[in-house]
Order: C-alpha cells, then structure tokens, then sequence
C-alpha cells in the first residue's frame, strides 16, 4: 500500500501501524528529506513533483508509481488528498483511494458549504455567513464583534480574525474566487475529532483538545478527552455523508453541553497518535471489522515543536511552569519501539523547511504544506 504525505508525523504513524500488522508500505511526498522516510516502516520511499505547482506531473508521477509498486491502496494523510481526487476522478486508476469522490472531499473543505452539509443531515450548527464581496463584508460588518472572519479555503486557523472591530475588516477583500465565511462566535472549549469511517460506518474515533499550538494552528501537545455529543455528531456525519476514509472536524462544546461543528478537514489529524495497538487498528479500518477505541491515554506531543512553539508561548504568557508540568506529562510521539531514525531525521525535515521559509519569506508553518495545499476549484 501508499501513504503519501510522508512529511506529516501522521504518516509516520500510519505507517508504523499498518506496517505492524504486516503489509508493505511504501510511502511518498515531495519534500527531500521527510521524517518517516527514515522510519523501518517505510519500504520504500518515492518523490514526486510538488502538486500545488507541477499538479499534471504529480499526477503522471504517481499513476506511474501505483503501477511499477503493484499498489492495491493509496492512504492519503494531508491536502494532497484534494489532487489525487482529481487524478482517481479523471483517470482509471489500478488501485483504490482510501477517500471519497473529489466533489465530496471539496464540499467537506470548504467551511460555508461543510456547514450547509452538517445543517442537512440535521445537526445543530453555528450562523455562518458566505460573503462573496464587499458589500456581503459590509452586511456584516456591524456584527464583527460577535462573529469569526476566516477564508473559506484555508488550514492551520491562517488569516482568521476572531471578533475584530469593524475597521479591521478593511483588510479583508472576498470575492467569489476567493471567499470568505463570517460565523458566529462560540463560547465554550475546542474539541478535535479524528475518525475513520468505511461506507459511513464509523471505524475509528479519537477526541481531543489541544494544550499547546504552533501559533493559532495545529496542536503540538494534546490529551484525549471524552465526549458522548461530540461522537454522535462525528457517527451522524459519516453516517449521512457514506462516508470512506479519514475525516476530522473542529469543534465546540458550550457551557450547556452542546456541540458545535467548526470546520472539517478530509485527511489525517493529531488524533490518530491515540491508536498504538497495529492489529487491531489494521483490522477496523482495513478488514472491515469492529471499531477501535483509542489505547493511549497520556498526553502527546512532537518536544521540538514544543521548544519552537511552546517555550515561546509560555514566556509570553508567564505560563513556565504549566509548560513544564505538559513536557513532563506528554509522551514523545515520534517515539516507537525498535524505530529510533525519524526523531533523529526530523532535525533534517526541519532544515527542509526552514530552508523553504527563508526563501519565501513565510513562517516555518505555512512552509511545511507551501507545495501541497488546495484552495478550491479556482485554483485548479
């Protein structure tokens, strides 16, 4: 089998699961160095051409790589999930794609047209807002503070203006090819959801909250938490959407209990590190048998990103102490039993991706997924 998007520490993870209950993994991805290439997991690793700016010689890449492998399943783990549903829609590819069709994993990606979905299927979700213009900006603009400004195309919470003042907005210019989505402001604690499903059968779950980020963006040190409204949103979803692959969804839990969607994203998230059993995970989300609950219970965390990110935050906050009391807590993920090499090899990724982010002059953040990322149908 292929897992792409061997730069995520999700794919290092997958791979070492699926690799422990037996099968062959090769994985791929554009960088140079990625950090589970060095893992024993990995059979083999293949490059291939960045899909973001070379989308037809990705796609000839990868056909071809399926072929000479023999490959019978590709498991995508980021946002190159949205160019290989192109290529399976396009094309009649030998193997099957562990996700659904291309106008599906669209839908779920866009955060006004997800919302729409959710409201469909009969789940509560927040008043959110397409604005397509300036005067669609201008109908909202005396609510500001009460809502949530972010790009309909987007990841990693980049852009979002949470509860501006009404001149703050003045930076903001949507329009159809790129638009934008105003939602209302919850209150309440942030609750993550990564799930596997199988034709809407939910296969995998794990819940939980983020302790510290790389900025506004993905969590670096996270603990599991446990929420009845929070799976039944998640089976609700997969369930009405016949939903094949991975899937993961931002949440809100308000004072009263409720949840609430935010946002969701059709690939691999943090939550896939609660799940170290590779029998038992291989069997519910390759053989079709029962749900895997999650078997780690201690919180995760990536220790370089923490002293990036962490260490920062904390000084700014006064927050030292709690910052010592998660280093100590948190186990290190990258961690595993007999595969030392990827937490050795994630100081040449990050010379990777530093690299890229003085060239371009981004943050090391939006460097590490420059070459992969999707930001809708215009941008094809």
């Amino acid at each position: 089998m292929l897992i792409t998007g061997a730069r995520a520490p999700v794919a290092l993870h997958l791979a070492r699961l699926l690799h422990g209950a037996g099968r062959r993994v090769i994985l791929a991805d554009s960088p140079a160095r990625p950090i589970a290439a060095a893992s024993t997991a990995c059979a083999a690793y293949h490059r291939l051409p960045p899909p973001r700016f070379a989308a037809d010689a990705y796609a000839k890449a990868v056909e071809a790589l399926v072929r000479a492998e023999g490959i019978e399943l590709v498991i995508p783990t980021c946002e190159e999930v949205f160019y290989l549903g192109r290529l399976w829609q396009h094309r009649a590819m030998p193997a099957r794609l562990f996700a659904p069709e291309m106008a599906m994993l669209a839908r779920v990606h866009d955060k006004h047209a997800f919302i729409r979905l959710a409201q469909s299927l009969g789940l509560d979700v927040p008043e959110t807002i397409l604005l397509q213009s300036e005067a669609d900006l201008d109908g909202v603009r005396g609510q500001s503070r009460e809502l949530v400004f972010k790009p309909v195309w987007s990841r990693f919470a980049r852009d979002v203006l949470l509860r501006p003042s009404p001149d703050e907005l003045d930076a903001v210019r949507p329009s159809p090819a790129a638009p934008w989505v105003a939602q209302r402001y919850i209150a309440g604690e942030e609750i993550s959801a990564y799930a596997v499903a199988i034709e809407g059968e939910l296969k995998a779950l794990a819940l939980y909250r983020s302790l510290y980020r790389a900025g506004k963006g993905a969590g670096i040190c996270f603990e599991p938490v446990e929420d009845i409204a929070a799976r039944r949103f998640v089976e609700t979803f997969v369930a009405g959407a016949g939903w094949t692959g991975q899937i993961s969804f931002d949440l809100m839990r308000e004072n009263n209990g409720r949840v609430l969607p935010l946002e969701c994203n059709p690939r691999a998230v943090s939550g896939l590190h609660f799940f170290r059993d590779p029998r038992r995970f291989a069997d519910a989300v390759l053989e079709d048998g029962a749900e895997v609950k999650p078997d780690v219970t201690a919180p995760q965390t990536v220790r370089l990103a923490m002293w990036i990110y962490g260490m920062p935050a904390a000084l700014r906050s006064g927050g030292l102490g709690s910052f010592r009391q998660a280093m100590h807590d948190a186990d290190e993920l990258l961690d595993w039993p007999g595969d030392p090499a990827p937490k050795r090899a994630q100081w040449r990724t990050l010379a990777e991706i530093a690299g890229t982010a003085l060239r371009q002059r981004i943050s090391l953040q939006a460097a590490s997924t420059r070459d992969i990322e999707w930001n809708g149908p215009e941008q094809d």
